[in-house]
């Protein structure tokens, strides 16, 4: 998956895509994928990097979610149950079980959430991972030994899954590619074509790296830009309602040391009305999320103080250690992509169903949804995309599709496993060339070699490509990261044939984005 070579693949091809997708993050990725497999001819431009919104910046898990049970949306909680599952089988390599303990504080919170957690398990059916189960107060303290004791009178454990997004994202490009798909990052779509009819038949686009405009022809255009979806549709009608309600949340990443061991902690209400999670994950603890209503979307959101004390605060009250600033490697905040007309409403109450619709211009727009479910969500749109454009109806295959990389008994202590099959292949770099195999820092093993793979094969262009979504140390260890940025500009420069004050360029870009990521 070679970015010129794509690029060279629009500019060569002739005439109409069959499809051309609008947005590089988890839902236009599995649109793209699924269009592909079905064997349409498929464009997909994402006018920065794969995932750079919303899409890597997920609290990491693979879940029904337990809030929608609470909340009656049942159906939603069976269908992401059942992605769940065929997620683990597709992309076993990034998606792994994950143990959850949600501790009970009083009498009757055994009760409630064992007898709420068997639904959850039975709503699973054949693709349910083990039955959760009523932990003793002992237990618990064995399974989380940094759980706040004070009042604690047991727990129930459950199973869900967790995955990398960013880095699926990037297999899901890669699979998308692998199908014969087209797809480029950087590639920004300015305007619509229309035809006389005044139907959407294409879109402008400009090539960010070198500045070029593209005037690109499809039977059917789809808009799956997340937050950014209201932009899309007031480029096809400038009246068009505003139909997201956008909605913040934030993570915190401290050291492992506030949660040893493999499990993970859920609280199932929060002042807020939310769920707080602490989950392990790459040598850390994620603690989140908050629900905060905005008013714009953004490519780089920021956490707010109030937001930022909010888990600070709700942390301190279930770890005997209490976290603290200081203790905060990097602070990380996502936008949801929220439908609702009804903008008055709270957005922890909105449903996280997705939303498919068609304009009278023949656009399709797909939001809403959450990773767990992108890939029935693109199941819907393109079964959708292909009646609107008047394409030969096929099945979509995407169920059993394995995602690139598919590796089933991937080694997690393999410092490269989440590469899957590909693993062996960076490994080759090393073996080639020893000085890859350095890390481009102490606290990581990530090495040079990652640098170099993800510039040749993942169509990384940027030292925030690198050390925001081919490698996650970013959201991992803000300062970390900063650290190198050199060396990835100098390992990056190197690969695609760039100067001096294009690598002191990007770190400096680098250096003032990841600011963000500190408190």
């Amino acid at each position: 998956m070679q970015r010129d070579e794509m690029l060279q693949q629009v500019e060569d091809y002739p005439g109409f895509w069959d499809v051309i997708i609008i947005g590089g993050g988890a839902t236009g990725l599995g649109v793209g994928v699924d269009s592909a497999a079905r064997g349409y001819k498929t464009l997909l431009l994402e006018q920065h990097d794969f995932s750079k919104g919303t899409s890597s910046r997920s609290t990491k898990l693979v879940h029904g979610g337990v809030r929608y049970l609470q909340q009656g949306n049942i159906s939603l909680v069976v269908e992401a149950l059942h992605e769940r599952g065929l997620l683990i089988n597709n992309a076993p390599h990034l998606v792994s079980h994950q143990t959850f303990v949600v501790p009970n504080y009083e009498w009757w919170d055994g009760p409630f959430y064992g007898v709420g957690l068997k639904v959850y398990d039975l709503l699973a059916g054949k693709l349910g991972l083990a039955p959760s189960k009523m932990l003793s107060l002992e237990e618990t303290r064995e399974r989380i030994p940094t759980l706040e004791p004070e009042g604690l009178r047991g727990g129930v454990i459950y199973y869900d899954g967790q995955f990398d997004d960013s880095r699926l994202a990037i297999n899901l490009a890669q699979t998308m590619a692998d199908e014969g798909g087209t797809i480029l990052n950087y590639a920004q779509v300015t305007d619509l074509l229309k035809s006389s009819n005044e139907m959407v038949n294409g879109v402008i686009a400009r090539d960010v790296e070198n500045d070029k405009e593209y005037k690109l022809n499809a039977r059917v255009v789809i808009n799956a830009t997340g937050i950014f979806t209201d932009d899309i549709l007031q480029m096809d009608d400038s009246e068009a309602p505003e139909i997201m309600s956008l909605s913040q949340g934030i993570h915190l990443v401290l050291d492992q040391e506030f949660l040893p061991g493999d499990s993970a902690i859920m609280v199932p209400q929060t002042d807020d009305g939310r769920v707080l999670f602490a989950v392990p994950w790459h040598n850390r603890v994620i603690v989140g999320t908050t629900d905060t209503p905005v008013d714009s979307a953004s490519l780089e959101p920021r956490a707010l103080e109030n937001e930022v004390e909010f888990i600070l605060e709700h942390a301190a009250k279930y770890l005997t250690k209490d976290p603290a600033r200081e203790d905060v490697k990097s602070v990380f905040a996502g936008i949801r992509p929220l439908v609702s007309l009804d903008h008055d409403k709270e957005t922890s109450s909105i449903s996280r169903d997705h939303h498919l619709m068609v304009s009278p211009s023949g656009l399709v727009t797909i939001t809403g949804g959450k990773w767990t479910t992108y890939r029935k969500m693109a199941e819907d749109t393109v079964d959708q995309a292909a009646m609107v454009a008047g394409l030969n109806i096929k099945q979509c295959p995407t169920r059993e599709l394995r995602i690139h990389g598919w590796l089933k008994n991937a080694d997690r202590d393999n410092p490269l496993h989440y590469y899957g099959s590909d693993s062996v292949l960076v490994q080759k770099l090393i073996e080639e060339n020893p000085a890859l195999g350095d890390p481009l820092h102490e606290k990581f093993e990530y090495t040079k070699a990652e640098v170099v793979w993800a510039a040749r094969e993942e169509m990384a262009r940027t030292v925030e490509d690198i050390l925001a979504r081919r490698t996650r140390m970013l959201f991992l260890d803000a300062r970390a990261s900063i650290e190198c940025a050199k060396v990835v500009a100098d390992l990056l420069a190197s690969e695609l044939g760039h100067d001096d004050p294009w690598k002191q360029n990007q770190i400096e870009e680098y250096r003032r984005m990841s600011q963000n990521y500190l408190l």
